[in-house]
Order: structure tokens, then sequence, then C-alpha cells
């Protein structure tokens, strides 16, 4: 039997477990997986000190890393950033934290996390 190869859903998954894995190494603090509302979603959702960082991972199995800085366009930045603000709407106890937006790209071999990403201002 041929070895079943594995669904975008799937290499997802694990591509956000293995981001989650690697912000704990770093000392994050994991609040939330796939927080989701109608106005999009939210990866992971980690504090890191005085910050709370919303994360998006990709994970690029099947896509060159050049391609990527085309995966976050200002649309998707835009839906972070409202769903953000639900988070932090029904999470008041971390609203004195200073946001950030980080994304993780992952692949079997690397993770390249890009700390402040986006700023969330321009976004619609």
């Amino acid at each position: 039997m041929a070895p079943r190869s594995l669904s975008t859903r799937d290499v997802g998954a694990a591509g956000e477990e293995r981001a989650a894995e690697f912000l704990r190494s770093k000392h994050y603090e994991i609040k939330e997986r796939n927080f989701r509302k109608s106005s999009g979603e939210v990866d992971i959702i980690a504090v890191d000190g005085g910050t709370i960082v919303f994360c998006e991972v990709k994970s690029w199995e099947r896509m060159p890393m050049g391609g990527l800085e085309h995966a976050l366009d200002h649309r998707k930045q835009g839906r972070i950033v409202r769903t953000s603000l639900w988070y932090l709407h029904e999470h008041p106890e971390y609203s004195r934290l200073q946001p950030r937006f980080d994304v993780l790209f992952v692949r079997a071999g690397a993770i390249v996390h890009l700390e402040d990403a986006f700023s969330g201002r321009g976004t619609r």
C-alpha cells in the first residue's frame, strides 16, 4: 500500500503543533489555540513577558520560502487584527499587555519566527 499523503489540514495542524512547542521552548505561555470568531481565526495566542502575541502559523511543505511573503496579505492581516480585538474584549485581564503580531513559518526541518511581522495599523 502506498503511503498516505497528508492533507493541507493535516500539514497545517502539525505545523501549528510544532510552532506551539517552539514558542513554549522560548518560554512563551500559550493561552489559546485556534481562536475563532466570525471575523477570522488566530492560530496561537501567547504571552511573552508584558506582551500578548497573536501568531499566524504557515506551513510551507509545498511552497518555496520565497513565495511566503504573499501568504499573509493585508486582508488576512486585517482578519487577524479584528479577531485579536475580540480576544482582548473577552479577556480584559490581558488588556494592559502590549499586543504584537508574529508569523511562524514551519517546515519539517526549520521554524522561522518573525516577531512583530506586521503592526495591525492600516488593516481593515
